[in-house]
């Protein structure tokens, strides 16, 4: 049986928004997503501000099987991420006692003052989960079907490592790439023709131009073999088609 599990991808912060802070993140997710056999439907950016997270999160995690955020974690007063999520789900946001004790005891090992805005990093939503982090010692969480964690790239894909063999995986998408020396003006129809008789399908077409020529990268994707060797044997059978018909002479 296929089974389709789905993801999407919440980045929090206004530093995002406005460019000061290049997103490394996605990239990284939609890789490992795709690698374990997960879709990631969609991505949205959102900034510090608790409304629209709150709704960004409640939006998202009724429509997929998993959501991932990033950033607003950390210690500063526009780190609102944990208790926007809390107020999200409806729970306290408060101070989780593990995370405390951790937190306390590495800034005591490296003789560092245990502030009140350190201290913030230990408040999560109540009935909280851990996403341990190996690099920094603070937490991420998770809380119902929400992962949340650290915006920086190092810190976000250690958190994910440790989520992902929580996670359920879904059939992989398999793929084949199809290169046409032809430009999507001349293949449009034919290809959404060949679309349309392969619906358990995907069929991608990725405009590319180099040496002064444009040409197009066609790319099959099907979870089964089957199907995906039947899509591909008509695509690559219209470029044939086409190469022949556009030969001179």
């Amino acid at each position: 049986m296929t089974e389709i599990v789905t993801a999407a991808m919440l980045v929090i912060g206004d530093e995002i928004l406005s460019g000061r802070t290049k997103d490394k993140n996605i990239g990284h997710l939609a890789d490992i997503m795709t690698a374990i056999g997960i879709d990631l439907k969609e991505v949205r950016i959102v900034g510090d501000e608790e409304d629209e997270i709150v709704a960004a999160v409640n939006a998202l995690r009724t429509r997929y099987t998993y959501v991932f955020t990033t950033g607003g974690i950390g210690p500063t007063h526009d780190d609102i991420t944990a208790d926007s999520v809390a107020k999200a789900f409806g729970v306290p946001c408060e101070y989780d006692a593990r995370a405390y004790a951790l937190l306390e005891a590495s800034y005591a090992a490296r003789g560092i003052e245990y502030t009140e805005a350190r201290k913030r990093m230990a408040r999560m939503p109540r009935g909280a989960d851990h996403i341990d982090n190996p690099v920094s010692v603070a937490p991420g969480f998770r809380i119902g079907n929400v992962h949340v964690m650290a915006g920086v790239p190092a810190i976000f894909q250690a958190m994910l490592d440790n989520v992902v063999p929580t996670l359920r995986a879904g059939t992989k998408m398999l793929s084949a790439t199809v290169e046409c020396p032809f430009g999507e003006g001349l293949i449009g129809r034919p290809l959404g023709d060949i679309q349309k008789a392969h619906p358990e399908t995907i069929i991608g077409s990725y405009p590319k131009y180099g040496d002064g020529k444009f040409w197009t990268e066609l790319v099959v994707r099907a979870r089964s073999q089957q199907a995906l060797d039947s899509a591909r044997a008509d695509v690559e059978a219209m470029v044939a088609g086409l190469i022949k018909a556009n030969k001179p002479g």
